[in-house]
Order: structure tokens, then sequence, then C-alpha cells
């Protein structure tokens, strides 16, 4: 568990406590703390040797292995048209939930290669973008 609000030092520490353990999943709860590291967890990541699999793009583009992730241009656009209605007199509670339709797989491969993964053919068919 990585800390809230956690100093660079600190959460080395997690990550070096971590290695070695293969953890079958590492859980957050300071969600706006991760992102704002996300550059150097992924960098520890590649440091402690763990694959990481990100809630979101902007990781893998710092450097994480892969995300699944929801589609966040179709979500602010679907979020966009609610704020419209909403804004011209409709109650929120009569706006339906919306539940995204449209995930992307992306996979960084210049990640996988340093962690010395090979990544099975089948994975990287169906991801939906590559980024080195």
């Amino acid at each position: 568990m990585l800390p809230n609000g956690g100093t660079t030092t600190e959460i080395e520490r997690v990550f070096a406590e971590m290695a070695g353990q293969q953890p079958d999943a590492v859980l957050n709860t300071g969600e706006g703390d991760l992102f704002a590291n996300r550059q150097l967890i992924a960098e520890l990541a590649l440091k402690y040797r763990m694959p990481m699999m990100c809630p979101y793009r902007d990781y893998v583009d710092a450097g994480g292995l892969m995300a699944y992730t929801v589609d966040l241009a179709e979500l602010l656009r679907r979020m966009a048209r609610d704020v419209q209605q909403i804004l011209t007199g409709a109650r929120p509670g009569d706006i339906p939930i919306y539940q995204p339709t449209k995930f992307e797989l992306l996979i960084n491969q210049k990640t996988a290669k340093a962690l010395g993964l090979a990544l099975p053919p089948t994975l990287l068919s169906r991801a939906d973008e590559m980024i080195d």
C-alpha cells in the first residue's frame, strides 16, 4: 500500500519492501497523490523490476507497463453533455448514470523490454496502442 501524501523516500521504501515478493496487487487509497507521483512510481517499478498495471494512460506514458482503462475522451464528452443538460435546466437526478463502454489497452514496449518481458502475441494484437 502506498502512503497517502507520501514523500519520495516513503514511496521508495514501500517499493523496496515489496521487491522480490511479487505481490498479486498493490492497492492504494491516495489516487491524487499517486497521479502526482506517477513518473516516480513508474521509475521505481522499473528499478525494482515490478511490472505495473496502471489505471490511466498518463502512467503508461510515464513508463508504466500497461493500462486497461476507459477512453477518457469519450467519458469527458459524455460529461460535457451532462453539464450542458444541467445548465439548460435538466435536473441532475433525471440524467441517466453513464457506464463507460469503450476501453483501451495500452502497452509500453520500452518498459516491457527493460523488464525483460516477452509479452504474448495475443496480448500485443489486442492492444489499442503500443507506446515506445
